[in-house]
């Protein structure tokens, strides 16, 4: 049995984060191997790890650290697959590690995850492998029916402690909510075989886009792209995912609170890269309400306004399976200077 995920780690005190990623691989029955490598006390060991690793034919890697977390960004620096980032909480809240992971510059993207949550990062790798892999993607949609059925159960808990004088509950059948029931109608003609939705929040998330957009032209990466906010149209945003459902993995880019992102996630199991713009604060407030994701919703984050390394992300997700796109992505990373 290959593994399928690379799993490392910056000291064996980040386990207990990497746990949880462990946990999630084996309950979607996903071979990984886990090694502990330092990228400043070891780089070598990393490197040697992640160039081997790639020949052998790990799909996807995750780099586990805290502190100055530059370990994930040191396994993107040596391979074409894409490196899913768990940023550790050891000092300051995990701030410095979840910028240090985030913020790589363009050319060496990290798809970063929320400070400690290995339990997003391993499904993020599991979506990622879900792209190409049907039965992966069956047991990625069961776990996330099984989230439904976790919140449902604590909701039930919570209520009967409830016991107001004006406490007037209203009825309704749970499980119509299951499943988002835009997913599956059929009412509105969708694309086939389309690579990549790219969806922008507003039109001053343009100018980031253009950045996503020109890279994916160039590797020959089929793209829908739009302009629509889920806060201020939120039925044309319904419309517009049901027409883009076919579509292998969505591109985000959005400012201020990034409910762009969260809209998405909650509407689709596949992988989601978010880019977060600067509108307001720098791009922090659209940073940390994107990357900060409740477990089972992961946002494979991107830095501020870095719509290139969405692209070449979404590239390298692609080029698991797509030998021309891989080619391209090796090629391209080559040649940045």
């Amino acid at each position: 049995m290959k593994p399928r995920v690379m799993i490392l780690l910056g000291s064996s005190s980040d386990f207990s984060i990497a746990k949880k990623a462990i946990d999630i691989l084996e309950t979607l029955c996903i071979p990984y191997d886990i090694k502990v490598a330092s990228a400043h006390r070891t780089h070598e060991k990393v490197k040697k790890i992640v160039t081997e690793s790639t020949k052998n034919g790990i799909e996807v890697f995750m780099g586990i650290a805290g502190l100055s977390a530059h370990l994930p960004g040191i396994i993107a620096a040596n391979t074409h697959k894409p490196v899913v980032g768990v940023p550790v909480d050891v000092k300051v809240g995990g701030l410095d590690a979840l910028y240090a992971s985030v913020q790589m510059p363009f050319g060496a993207p990290v798809a970063t995850v929320g400070i400690d949550r290995g339990d997003n990062g391993a499904l993020l790798a599991a979506q990622i492998i879900g792209i190409h892999d049907e039965e992966v993607r069956k047991r990625v949609s069961s776990m996330r029916s099984s989230f439904f059925e976790k919140v449902n159960k604590d909701e039930s808990k919570l209520l009967e402690k409830v016991n107001g004088s004006y406490y007037s509950p209203s009825s309704f059948d749970a499980q119509e909510f299951k499943k988002d029931n835009c997913a599956g109608e059929q009412d509105l003609d969708s694309y086939e075989n389309l690579d990549v939705a790219v969806i922008a929040g507003s039109h001053s998330d343009i100018k980031f886009a253009r950045k996503t957009t020109n890279f994916l032209d160039k590797m020959d990466v089929s793209y829908d792209f739009s302009v629509i906010s889920p806060v201020r149209h939120s039925k044309k945003f319904e419309d517009q995912l049901k027409k883009v459902r076919n579509a292998k993995l969505f591109i985000a880019l959005t400012g201020l609170s990034a409910h762009v992102t969260g809209a998405i996630v909650a509407y689709t199991e596949k992988p989601v890269i978010g880019v977060p713009c600067s509108i307001r604060l720098d791009g922090m407030d659209a940073l940390l309400s994107m990357v900060n994701m409740p477990p089972g919703v992961p946002v494979a984050t991107v830095g501020i306004d870095n719509g290139g390394n969405a692209a070449i992300l979404a590239a390298e997700m692609l080029g698991i399976t797509n030998k021309s796109v891989e080619t391209d992505i090796i090629r391209f990373k080559g040649n940045i200077e």
